[in-house]
């Protein structure tokens, strides 16, 4: 290794402790009740016995005899530091850490349009409600020619790139050339950026006669208050069971998820308590002033291998209290809670610094090794083979109120499980998801015009006809993809319902999309069942 080598690596890692010195230091508490519902941290200075590094780093900067690039030295020194310490501390440089924000807080800057690219030609496929580009007149099945006075049809385009183009700050403009049902319009559309908000729930509906139906996406900053006027919205439309889907609901704000298991408690319950090495004991319970909107009524939570974080804390104390019925397959497995340590510059450090409980203490992390790439990953192994789940899952035994053994140990183990589809784990399926061959295949043949049907009609009757599944299945041969008769027929029931919901979503929007694969759905189903069997 040469000398300059050394020096520069020298420089990175002695940086790269001082700021990570700063930020465990120098921490500053911000009130828990402002804008954000975690505190923010931010780094205030270095400790007096850090001089030297610090001493050494001007030295480097005014002397060294090639110059160095601080920041790029810095921002990979923090990722090789915080890399160490576990699977979930990160470091967000200034744009990573706002993309962040945006999707926590369920708010961005732009015009509110999905796209996809098909053949190199940008094809609107959802626009949000009362968003700037459904204002300003654009249509799902637009196709996009020129964005202000760049080309995007017809030309090799990356995602990043168009997002430049637009995105931009409220208030300001931009017009697009657009294309629709194969003519194009002679005026571009012009559109104003406004703030444009997404909810954090996918879909709210009675998908029986009594029982209510909620998917949360993420717990963002809105999450409670959302989910607290969908209940309202449910019952008042007679809802007295519920279904909550929390599958491959990754997490988001810890105070947002206590506030939505607020709902399902009539009085003050623990709901979570966190610790950790240099954060002492802390319990959080539900509101007890007036009670949760869901407090009485059966209640069912769906949870798959992807459920983490905020969601397994909701389902860990709905199971601990007896509250509820876990359904589906365990959860990921992250017990570790995160504070955000604020850079001037914008970027940010997510530092895992406790654990949480569920209120019966039970410990939800899943194990890692000090090496966490080399995370033992549990989850898969148990969901995978259920009938060895003595293997792993039951770690500490705890017993609820009501006598039902609850395990700790990684993740939430449901009260009724739903196996695994294997024919969602084949190969070849994994490869039309990654190569976006049904939505390739809906967007070319299913686009040229309206449905001459309702939604209703649609969601209570439509079913791919035969051809257009063995037309699908041509057109992933034609693409060089070998597929047997026995392979196209086990993947059938899949397939359709993935056509069927994509095309509910392109012409009647989202809350479609997920009606049309609840039907078949094995976890809904089965949660179903459930209810169904419990009195009102």
């Amino acid at each position: 290794m040469q000398k300059g080598t050394k020096r520069n690596i020298f420089v990175a890692a002695t940086y790269a402790a001082v700021l990570l010195l700063g930020i465990l230091l120098g921490q500053n508490y911000v009130d828990e009740q402002g804008n954000k519902p975690v505190n923010s941290l931010v780094p205030i200075g270095f400790s007096s016995n850090t001089w030297k590094v610090q001493q050494l780093l001007d030295l480097v900067a005014e002397a060294y005899v090639d110059s160095v690039d601080i920041d790029s030295v810095q921002n990979g020194a923090i990722n090789h530091i915080i890399s160490h310490l576990d699977p979930y501390s990160n470091y967000l440089v200034p744009n990573e850490s706002q993309r962040q924000t945006e999707i926590l807080e369920g708010t961005f800057e732009g015009i509110g349009m999905e796209y996809f690219n098909l053949n190199d030609t940008l094809m609107i496929v959802s626009l949000i409600n009362g968003g700037p580009a459904e204002k300003a007149g654009f249509r799902v099945g637009d196709r996009l020619l020129k964005i202000g006075n760049e080309p995007v049809a017809g030309v090799h385009i990356s995602r990043e790139s168009v997002e430049k183009l637009i995105r931009g700050r409220r208030g300001t403009s931009i017009s697009i050339h657009v294309k629709r049902e194969g003519n194009e319009i002679d005026t571009p559309i012009k559109v104003v950026r406004d703030q444009v908000t997404v909810s954090s729930l996918d879909v709210v509906y009675m998908i029986k006669p009594g029982i209510g139906y909620v998917k949360v996406r993420r717990f963002g900053i809105n999450t409670a208050d959302e989910f607290r006027q969908a209940i309202i919205e449910l019952k008042r439309q007679g809802a007295n069971k519920l279904i909550l889907d929390l599958r491959d609901n990754g997490g988001g704000y810890f105070h947002m998820a206590i506030k939505l298991a607020d709902e399902f408690f009539a009085d003050r319950r623990l709901i979570v308590y966190t610790q950790g090495a240099h954060e002492e004991r802390r319990e959080y319970f539900s509101d007890s002033t007036q009670g949760g909107n869901f407090a009485t009524g059966e209640l069912a939570i769906l949870v798959n291998e992807n459920t983490a974080s905020a969601s397994e804390i909701v389902a860990g104390a709905v199971q601990d209290w007896d509250r509820g019925t876990i359904i589906g397959r365990r959860s990921y497995g992250k017990g570790i809670v995160q504070e955000q340590f604020d850079f001037s510059d914008g970027s940010t450090v997510n530092l895992s610094i406790a654990r949480y409980f569920t209120p019966l203490g039970r410990s939800i992390q899943k194990k890692y090794m000090a090496n966490w790439s080399n995370m033992v990953d549990f989850n898969n192994m148990y969901n995978g083979l259920w009938a060895l789940d003595t293997l792993y899952a039951h770690g500490k035994a705890f017993e609820t109120k009501s006598g039902k053994q609850v395990y700790s140990g990684g993740g939430i183990l449901p009260d009724i499980h739903v196996p695994q589809d294997s024919n969602a784990l084949s190969l070849f399926y994994q490869d039309l998801i990654q190569y976006s061959f049904i939505e390739q295949f809906v967007y070319t043949r299913f686009t040229k015009q309206a449905p001459a049907y309702s939604i209703e009609n649609f969601l209570q009757g439509y079913h791919l006809p035969d051809n257009e599944y063995h037309a699908f299945i041509d057109f992933v041969r034609e693409e060089g993809f070998v597929i047997s008769d026995r392979k196209k027929n086990e993947l059938r029931d899949l397939i359709e319902t993935d056509i069927e919901a994509l095309v509910g979503r392109f012409y009647f929007g989202r809350e479609a999309y997920f009606k049309v694969r609840n039907r078949n759905d094995n976890f809904v189903q089965k949660a179903l069942e459930f209810l169904a069997a419990k009195r009102d």
